[in-house]
């Protein structure tokens, strides 16, 4: 498989997601948004009226659903569109014309907030009996007037919505920059041969058991951010301020706890997260001085973190074979689930391959039609894994979609990472126990080593350099590229211990990350590995009724708070103990590893 990222254009239509089943045609969105304009025109005749009887609140939450569902279907086709091809300036446009949609009706209405919360509680509940279909919203209510302390008069609400295009701006610059602009100079491996380096080529050259082209990509990759570092520490910089802006505006300790406090979890599970990871770090380290003894290295490099530590056994995976080993994997899941993933293999939802201008990295898109997935694939072992990966979103989405109200469908982040992690976890037991083969053991229990280092560790140092920033700025100190490099490299260290050389490139990682971007995202990549661990592990040892619970989470949206759909489905992670129990079980893998190499 070729590493060059071919035009569009040249690629098959089964290798493309089905955009057409959004619109099929610009013309149909425009003739939508027309559509979604009058609705939002129609919300301001609410203003001041919602607590004056059943039917009116009812009738404005049966408008608010609909516009929600059309700007959800307006959104989806712009923004997967503009990530087909960064490059295309019309896409671009469209994706800013729907945002500024959203900041307008997110202004009309907002009035809504105060106003439900002005509502006395008597007259909500005779609301509840004068119009039964009330009752619905009931739950969407409660979780608005819990957060009764953050909200502002409806002249301030109206305000903060106001800004909500401006809050954008660091995402979508940065965006812009790393999809669009970046150039990377080419790879060149140890004969001499060039290679062309993009986003989505990176970690394959990571992979490469050529040193020389190794180092070639980690040096030519973050060259370009080098130069621009002050430019993206401006950048990143106004990111965390926005979140500051936000969080004193409605009365938070910190952007940290108004983050967690839209999915209701404790700021003290992020806290734990860190501190338990922290009180492991030592299988890191040994793992670190594993696999440098195993490379024949005199220093580990950031560049040697992905390189095979198990000779000719890595190959190359066509998709074709990756999309059946994967529903192989996930048989466990039962025949309903395997259903809803042949459709979504069938029905092309999934964008594959990578080409010019395309976003890189992977997601899934929970669009009501059905989901979009973007793969930039490789036919690398852990471009399997993504497709897993992205597909446990997919479903998440699909099942969420169709089993809840629109009120509810839409998953909070604290459970987003579960069902990725939980198919990644199924894939590696699936292919662990199919091999007779000791090197092929030992290439795969690698291969999930490496996983939980990705996922469990080195998220978890990412959300502590975000807290870190958060706090920083709260004490009024600037995030200038040196103190944002100097901070990276002092977790680099104490994470990766010195096994780990660490050159200047990788004191620049924050740059590259994108995640940064997204407001304490990351630790729940961690603690959904943790969940997802636990869950795949009751899942092969249960059987059905494990499903049906597992199934029923995939199906809950947010209809209930986060932790108590997981504690459905045989997980609590209010205790720090799926965190221990998969650091422990990192534990154990490495011991094998160890004897599986000859220790």
């Amino acid at each position: 498989m070729s590493n060059a990222a071919q035009e569009r254009s040249a690629r098959a239509p089964q290798e493309l997601w089905a955009i057409e089943d959004l619109y099929a045609a610009d013309e149909a969105w425009e003739a939508d948004l027309q559509v979604l304009r009058e609705l939002i025109g129609q919300l301001p005749s609410y203003e001041g009226r919602l607590g004056e009887s059943a039917e009116t609140l009812y009738e404005y939450m049966k408008l608010g659903e609909r516009l929600g569902v059309l700007l959800d279907r307006l959104a989806n086709y712009a923004q997967r569109r503009s990530d087909e091809d960064t490059r295309v300036a019309k896409y671009q446009a469209m994706t800013d014309r729907i945002t500024a949609v959203w900041v307008e009706a997110a202004s009309a209405s907002s009035f809504e907030t105060p106003e439900l919360l002005a509502i006395p509680d008597g007259t909500l509940e005779r609301f509840y009996t004068d119009q039964p279909e009330l009752a619905l919203y009931r739950r969407h209510f409660d979780q608005i007037r819990r957060k009764r302390a953050h909200i502002l008069s409806p002249q301030e609400e109206k305000l903060l919505a106001g800004v909500g295009e401006m809050a954008q701006g660091p995402d979508n610059i940065y965006s812009m920059f790393a999809d669009a602009d970046v150039r990377f100079q080419d790879a060149v491996d140890a004969a001499g041969q060039a290679h062309p380096l993009t986003q989505g080529t990176f970690i394959s050259y990571l992979e490469s058991p050529d040193r020389v082209l190794r180092k070639s990509a980690f040096e030519h990759y973050y060259a370009p951010f080098g130069r621009f570092r002050n430019t993206l520490a401006a950048t990143l910089s106004a990111q965390v301020k926005q979140l500051q802006f936000f969080a004193r505006a409605r009365h938070y300790a910190s952007p940290l706890e108004a983050s967690l406090d839209g999915s209701n979890v404790p700021a003290a599970v992020y806290h734990s997260l860190i501190e338990t990871v922290n009180a492991n770090l030592g299988h890191l380290h040994r793992y670190a001085r594993l696999r440098r003894r195993l490379l024949g290295l005199d220093e580990l490099h950031p560049y040697d973190l992905y390189a095979p530590l198990v000779a000719d056994v890595d190959r190359r995976i066509p998709f074709a074979e990756a999309k059946e080993t994967v529903a192989e994997a996930l048989a466990p899941l039962g025949a309903a689930y395997q259903k809803i993933l042949r459709e979504g293999y069938d029905s092309r939802w999934i964008d594959v391959y990578e080409n010019p201008g395309k976003r890189s990295g992977a997601y899934s898109a929970g669009a009501r039609v059905h989901p979009y997935v973007l793969l930039n694939y490789t036919g690398t072992l852990d471009s399997q894994f993504t497709l897993a990966h992205e597909m446990g979103h997919a479903i998440h989405s699909y099942l969420s979609n169709r089993s809840q109200p629109p009120v509810y469908a839409d998953y909070v982040i604290f459970v987003a990472e579960v069902a990725s992690t939980c198919n990644e976890a199924l894939l590696m037991e699936h292919l662990l126990a199919r091999t007779t083969d000791r090197r092929e053991r030992a290439y795969l229990i690698n291969h999930f080593l490496e996983q939980f280092k990705g996922t469990l560790y080195r998220q978890t140092m990412f959300s502590e350099f975000e807290l870190w920033m958060g706090e920083q700025n709260a004490r009024g100190e600037a995030l200038t590229a040196e103190m944002l490099s100097a901070a990276y490299h002092a977790l680099n260290a104490r994470y990766f211990g010195d096994a780990l050389t660490i050159d200047p490139q990788l004191d620049l990682e924050w740059a590259r990350i994108p995640h940064f971007y997204y407001d304490y995202y990351v630790f729940q990549y961690a603690t959904g590995y943790a969940a997802a661990i636990a869950l795949s592990r009751r899942i092969l040892r249960e059987g059905e009724t494990a499903v049906a619970d597992y199934l029923r989470f995939l199906s809950g949206g947010c209809s209930q708070d986060p932790i108590d759909l997981l504690k459905g489905a045989g997980v609590d992670m209010t205790t720090a103990a799926p965190v221990e129990n998969a650091l422990a079980l990192f534990g154990e893998l490495l011991d094998e590893m160890e004897r599986l190499m000859g220790d």
